[in-house]
């Protein structure tokens, strides 16, 4: 529903909208801490009330123009266009999502298409490399627990959820960041310069642990400190990059007749590395130890290897042009080859 020219950060907005959301439980999470015994309850009951906001304004949400002429209803998706761009000039737009409606239509089995070799691209990259390495950073098992983090490192139970406040505060700050400069620097630059940055932070943080925090010992209050810190530059980085791009790369890579079932099996990796990495986080920090950190690091050397060699960059290139960059990839160019070159393979045999 969005027009071209904004689309870029009204995709990010997911990402900034889900981190005001952290922000706020965090705060909440703070403030009932004082109030006993049931302060705990408060924080849950409280989040019936975005549910109730969702709930109510879902039954005023108008159906998209895209939905509505796939269902056959014109005039009714032509007025709602006109309604969202404030303008009844737009006829060239409503004609192009008649065609791009049509040409949907036309695609069956589009989970098949997207196992083709001319997508594999997309699926690798998009479908599920950078959904999946959007949790092994290992950031949101750290949101997840970062009150106990906080209060193994010896902070109180209070202190603790101030630290949680803060790390919330910087993850917001970062997604403005990037929402205001990612199309001005690239996708690779931010991934790559984040990435140093979290592999460094990630280091830091087992080497201090392990120098700093034995069986049975408390932190200083000058090192708990400089973790707090270093936890929030970590905190920062994937806000910039690994946490609002992986998203808005995946909606960049699928062409149209695979992008309803590309775009499904983002959210379904995603969720399902979710699952698994906020299950077992915090058995493994128990048993690794400062050593969790030291194999978060090497994942995130791994993913940063995986965006140098094999993501180009997407910044402003027209999503109906993107295929152009699998055919002059120096990797992928193997398996996109011009539409041209490829009819004339398929033709050579009957010759």
């Amino acid at each position: 529903m969005a027009p071209a020219k904004v689309r870029g950060a009204v995709n990010q907005l997911f990402q900034f909208t889900t981190c005001m959301g952290i922000l706020i439980a965090n705060l909440i999470n703070y403030g009932v801490e004082k109030i006993h015994p049931w302060g705990w309850r408060l924080s849950l009951g409280l989040a019936t009330v975005p549910a109730a906001v969702m709930f109510i304004g879902g039954l005023f949400l108008p159906e998209t123009p895209n939905s509505l002429v796939e269902q056959g209803k014109l005039e009714e998706g032509r007025k709602v266009l006109e309604k969202i761009r404030g303008t009844p000039k737009v006829d060239a737009e409503f004609t192009d999502l008649i065609e791009a409606s049509n040409e949907a239509k036309a695609i069956k089995n589009p989970f098949r298409n997207l196992l083709q070799r001319k997508n594999r691209p997309q699926l690798i990259l998009g479908a599920l490399g950078i959904p999946a390495f959007q949790q092994l950073t290992g950031m949101n098992s750290i949101l997840f627990y970062s009150p106990v983090i906080f209060q193994s490192l010896g902070f109180g139970s209070a202190a603790s959820l101030y630290s949680s406040v803060i790390t919330g505060v910087a993850l917001v700050v970062a997604t403005l960041i990037s929402m205001g400069l990612v199309d001005k620097f690239g996708r690779r630059a931010f991934f790559l310069e984040a990435s140093v940055e979290m592999i460094c932070c990630s280091i830091a943080i087992a080497i201090t642990l392990a120098a700093k925090f034995g069986e049975g010992k408390v932190l200083p209050k000058n090192i708990g400190i400089f973790l707090v810190i270093v936890i929030c530059i970590f905190v920062l980085a994937y806000g910039r990059s690994w946490g609002p791009l992986g998203w808005l790369v995946p909606s960049e890579l699928f062409p149209l007749e695979t992008r309803s079932a590309g775009q499904s099996m983002v959210v379904c990796v995603n969720m399902i590395f979710t699952a698994v990495v906020a299950q077992f986080f915090l058995a493994a920090l128990c048993h690794l130890k400062f050593g969790i950190f030291l194999l978060f690091a090497a994942l995130i050397i791994t993913m940063a290897s995986f965006i140098f060699f094999l993501l180009p960059e997407t910044k402003q290139v027209p999503i109906e042009e993107i295929h152009l960059l699998w055919q002059k990839h120096w990797f992928w160019k193997r398996y996109c080859e011009p539409e041209e070159k490829a009819h004339e393979l398929k033709e050579k045999p009957e010759q």
